[in-house]
């Protein structure tokens, strides 16, 4: 199925309305890439909000059963519904993108209820099926191939925009954290640096350049919540205005990362 200019038009809407951070990292790509980037940032988008529309349990299962039959309708390879977001989104996947932002659905049914994790590999499954998988589908749309450096770029992604959520979280009800004593979420946010230095010091392919523009707030979001642990129940991770717009030009124009 071929994919309306319209529908692209509306994924770039979605994204710019409810996911910020991602809108600005797909608008300093090339116009080619934004083909690729946008719908996924759509999609995941809308996955991620399911839950939080309701205060039905079974309603937001409904909704994200929704989207892993629309991916199972691509992985097939068949007809695909017709959906702003799903037919752009079908034109960038392969099978085994699908297949994997079929994990990243089935990641977010943590956000439906109240329990916390079970333990520290729950945690870090989750950071990898949600960051990790959308960064390797995207990478895999724009054409490359991705590594094992994806998936510590993915969990420091993951991490940073977690520390960032645990306010909102901890205001819903839930638990973000396996352990939130000061010194561990130091530890965390320490891991999370060097796993993004060690991505770094492997490095990407060129065209999967475009993907790794998501990751322009990371490096001082980490910093800060290893600095200062405090910070992230404070909701004080964010960077000026100045650095921040600073960082995503200097991240698009250099490809560091």
């Amino acid at each position: 199925m071929t994919a309306d200019p319209l529908d692209f038009t509306a994924c770039a809407e979605l994204v710019r309305r409810g996911d910020m951070p991602r809108f600005r990292a797909a608008m300093a790509a090339p116009v080619a890439a934004r083909r690729v980037l946008l719908p996924l940032y759509a999609f995941n988008l809308e996955v991620a909000r399911a839950p939080w529309v309701t205060k039905e349990a079974m309603i937001a299962e409904m909704r994200l059963q929704w989207w892993r039959d629309a991916l199972a309708e691509i992985a097939a390879g068949g007809m695909v519904r017709r959906h702003e977001v799903v037919t752009p989104l079908a034109a960038v996947l392969d099978w085994t993108s699908a297949e994997e932002l079929d994990d990243l659905v089935l990641a977010r049914r943590w956000d439906i209820y109240r329990e916390p994790f079970e333990d520290e590999a729950a945690f870090r499954q989750h950071l990898d099926h949600t960051a990790g998988h959308l960064l390797r589908a995207a990478i895999r749309g724009l054409g490359g191939t991705p590594g094992a450096e994806i998936g510590d770029a993915g969990f420091a992604l993951g991490l940073a925009n977690w520390l960032r959520a645990v306010p909102a979280l901890e205001a819903a009800g839930r638990v973000p954290l396996v352990d939130g004593r000061p010194e561990a979420v130091q530890a965390l946010a320490q891991e999370g640096l060097d796993r993004l230095r060690a991505a770094r010091r492997a490095g990407v392919a060129a065209e999967a350049r475009p993907a790794m523009i998501s990751l322009w707030q990371v490096d001082g979001v980490l910093r800060r919540a290893a600095r200062d642990p405090r910070r992230v129940a404070d909701g004080a991770l964010e960077p000026s205005p100045f650095r921040d717009r600073l960082g995503l030009v200097v991240t698009a124009v250099t490809g560091r990362w």
